[in-house]
């Protein structure tokens, strides 16, 4: 067997995600008071097939378990470059983006160099609106930053938007700005080593409340700050406050370069530290997004030469849901894509190729994700007239509402829990 890099330890403590969607035996960590990622390499050789630490070959990635003094399954793959990804131009997880972009100016950047392996891109979207216009969202499995400035009087702000388990919805009236930062998935946890990333699932945030005060980041050792509530960032960063002024203050419309220089500036400030961890989940995470043959979270767990248990607890801790709940979402966003961009849709024949039992599987799962079934939303989109999607400008949402869910509540077709043997 080749010589490869250990992976280290996460570090800091903390708890499992709120339960919710990715939190069932195949799909997130209990509750157990511990950080995921410690658990990964606490086992001796020889306990069990979650034995020993993870290895990557330093040419290519190769993943193995040793046990009992000779190495487990193991699988190759060309090592993931995510440096070399340019933004997304797909309009996944955007409910009606045509309606959306009409109404407002949405663009997508990239990040500086450095922080491109972390980041999938900043979404920037200004709007003045004569009426308010609710937005809605199936949230891709990433964290987001999001510095905002909304015209109903609150005063500018930023916050942490942990992974948003449900359909998230966003008001917008008169005028405002929204500058965020989307990381990928597993890429956040560099910014905030000392807790896992389920901790901030289905959350929204402070700036401080995860990367903490200027003060308290300092570049030690994230053990330290073990335990103690903090996100505890590596660099000296800046103060929220500042940071909020510099992202979203100029108020031109020329100002896109410096919004952007301002985005590099604060997240390069937090000093983030390259985890070999956090390099293997979103490798991982890709592969579940480009891969449909994945379906089930056992099948991929062998292929990766892992233990289904070491794959929740690397996810619970790096990306903050679990296997089942990407797959399951990223299958959910081709739907929806399809229900977008496609004429006429033979759903039955869609329901396979995701990988559900049945076409009702896939309708139960649309509707409780979207608040309409499948049908019904591409039927509307279809009376609408089909508005030409700008593929360059989607982003995330924000704070939960229920104008969808209350539209099938009416016609009857309420949202109903997903089916449990969704996509397998």
């Amino acid at each position: 067997m080749r010589k490869g890099r250990a992976i280290p330890p996460g570090t800091g403590g903390g708890t499992g995600p709120p339960a919710g969607p990715g939190t069932g035996p195949e799909s997130g960590p209990s509750r157990s008071g511990s950080d995921p990622s410690r658990l990964l390499v606490r086992t001796g050789p020889g306990s069990g097939p979650e034995s020993g630490p993870l290895s990557v070959s330093r040419s290519r990635r190769r993943l193995s378990r040793p046990a009992a003094g000779r190495p487990g399954p193991a699988v190759s793959a060309p090592a993931y470059d995510p440096g070399m990804a340019a933004p997304r131009r797909d309009t996944r997880g955007i409910v009606d983006a045509g309606e959306l972009f009409a109404r407002v100016r949405f663009r997508r950047r990239e990040p500086a160099p450095a922080l491109r392996p972390y980041l999938e891109h900043y979404w920037l979207i200004d709007w003045d609106l004569p009426e308010p216009y609710a937005s809605h969202v199936v949230p891709h499995p990433s964290v987001n930053v999001v510095f905002q400035r909304h015209g109903d009087g609150r005063p500018p702000f930023g916050e942490v938007a942990g992974i948003g388990l449900g359909l998230f919805t966003q008001k917008l009236e008169g005028r405002g700005r929204v500058c965020g930062v989307q990381f990928r998935p597993g890429g956040f946890r560099p910014f905030a080593p000392g807790r896992p990333v389920a901790d901030w699932t289905g959350r929204r945030l402070t700036l401080e409340e995860v990367f903490g005060p200027p003060a308290d980041r300092t570049g030690a050792d994230t053990d330290a700050g073990a335990g103690t509530g903090a996100g505890v960032g590596t660099g000296t960063g800046a103060r929220a406050g500042d940071a909020v002024a510099a992202v979203l203050g100029p108020e031109d419309e020329d100002d896109e370069d410096a919004r952007v220089a301002a985005l590099d500036a604060y997240l390069l400030a937090l000093g983030p530290r390259p985890d070999p961890q956090a390099d293997l989940a979103m490798a991982l995470v890709d592969r579940i997004r480009t891969d449909r043959a994945i379906r089930r979270v056992g099948d991929f767990a062998r292929a990766e030469g892992l233990s289904v248990r070491v794959l929740q607890r690397l996810f619970a801790a790096y990306v903050g849901v679990g296997p089942k709940w990407i797959i399951l979402r990223y299958r959910i966003h081709e739907a929806l894509e399809h229900a977008e961009t496609s004429r006429t849709v033979d759903w039955a024949a869609l329901a396979a190729d995701l990988g559900y039992a049945d076409q009702a599987h896939l309708v139960r799962d649309f509707t409780a994700t979207v608040g309409v079934p499948p049908t019904a939303y591409a039927q509307a989109r279809s009376r609408r007239g089909n508005r030409p999607d700008r593929a360059d400008r989607p982003g995330p949402a924000d704070p939960p509402d229920r104008p969808l869910r209350d539209r099938a509540r009416r016609a009857g077709t309420g949202p109903t829990p997903p089916a449990p043997d969704g996509p397998r």
